[in-house]
């Protein structure tokens, strides 16, 4: 059996690699394969239902059944979801891998975060940053190999699926130790955590960071073109900045950020990020935008981990359900904020629509500061067996 700290935590991280990858595959090769945007659309969608259920109920059961098992679950899907992923050309059944994608990459998202939590305690923030480090470094690794290195997608994507069955036979063989159990049945925590302010602020929170990350990805290069005479190139290259800036801000802020001070941190991040958004889209700073992108995606980068790591100690018990329910606002995020941009370019301009950004950092902060962390109704559950 596996027990070494080191090795699950690797597996961990390696998880996250492909959820990332599994959230960037669309992007990079609906080209190739050939899709319309109307399927693209589609198919983003059911990924995204497919994660929204499965982060929620795998979330929630991370409190009571052994973390590796239901990673090894959500591996086997994954691993067959990919493996399978339009080896037909019958768009419906490819529309069911997609949504099982989704459930395979919702477990690693469910689980790992409050995996972490079990195995490192008191380095919680260090390791929740470098686990969300690899969602970006996963993203990128995709985009790079099938785009800058024209490789044949259906390669990749079957390389992706014998790697994954192989992480299905690391977390078959991981045995940790028992952890207590929840006193508290599923319906009974999710009636205590919607009267948490805290927790319901996070979940908002969530939303509102989630979707400028993807508004951003999605619109920058426009941006840049349109209002900034970048051209194509440089708006890429001024993208891949962008998702740097976000990999190394989700390193650094893991290693400098004490668990005590989380919160002061948060706060100070999304005032920076308030600035950035309005400096970026607002001011036009010439050859100095690089540099105003980089520290977009720097600022940007730790906040959702943050808060992962904030609500993990704030309610110890029962994380696994915590985080869980705060991941349901992820899809949500990259739905409704990108949303809101398309209908406010659509009867104002394209330009006013990105006062959305620096906006959701302000909302955000107002947030955060007033539900303030309080002492958890759930320490004082006297956990069972």
């Amino acid at each position: 059996m596996i027990r070494n700290i080191k090795v699950i935590t690797a597996s961990s991280y390696l998880s996250m690699l492909f959820l990332g990858v599994a959230g960037g595959l669309i992007g990079a090769a609906a080209r190739n394969i050939g899709l319309s945007p109307y399927e693209i659309g589609l198919m983003i969608t059911f990924q995204n239902l497919g994660f929204m259920i499965s982060v929620m109920i795998s979330g929630a059961l991370a409190d009571s059944v052994d973390k590796p098992k239901i990673l090894l679950i959500g591996s086997i899907i994954l691993s067959a979801s990919f493996l399978s992923f339009y080896s037909t050309q019958v768009f419906s059944l490819n529309l069911f891998i997609m949504f099982m994608i989704g459930v395979g990459i919702g477990t690693y998202e469910g689980v790992t975060d409050a995996l972490l939590i079990d195995i490192h305690p008191q380095k919680e923030s260090l390791h929740i940053n470098i686990n969300h480090f690899f969602v970006t470094f996963g993203s990128i690794l995709i985009t790079v190999y099938l785009i800058f290195l024209q490789m044949d997608w259906r390669v990749a994507v079957t390389q992706s699926g014998v790697l994954v069955l192989a992480l299905a036979l690391v977390f078959s063989f991981t045995n940790l130790r028992r952890k207590t159990k929840s006193a508290e049945p599923y319906l009974a925590r999710m009636r205590i955590l919607t009267r948490e302010k805290m927790v319901v602020a996070f979940f908002a929170i969530t939303i509102l960071v989630v979707g400028v990350e993807a508004g951003t990805i999605g619109i920058l290069t426009t941006y840049l073109m349109d209002l900034r005479d970048f051209t194509l190139i440089t708006s890429k290259i001024a993208l891949v900045i962008f998702l740097v800036g976000m990999a190394s801000g989700r390193l650094i802020m893991g290693y400098i950020s004490p668990r005590e001070k989380i919160f002061s941190i948060l706060i100070a991040l999304f005032t920076s990020s308030a600035v950035a958004y309005a400096g970026l889209y607002f001011l036009d700073f010439g050859f100095a935008t690089y540099g105003i992108i980089f520290l977009a995606g720097l600022s940007l980068s730790a906040l959702f981990p943050l808060i992962l790591t904030q609500a993990g100690l704030l309610y110890p018990e029962i994380a696994g359900t915590v985080l869980g329910s705060i991941k349901v606002a992820i899809p949500l995020g990259g739905i409704l904020v990108p949303f809101l941009m398309s209908t406010l370019v659509r009867y104002v301009s394209f330009e006013i629509s990105l006062i959305v950004f620096p906006v959701s950092f302000l909302i955000s902060l107002a947030l955060i500061y007033l539900a303030s962390p309080t002492k958890s109704r759930f320490s004082q559950i006297s956990p069972s067996d």
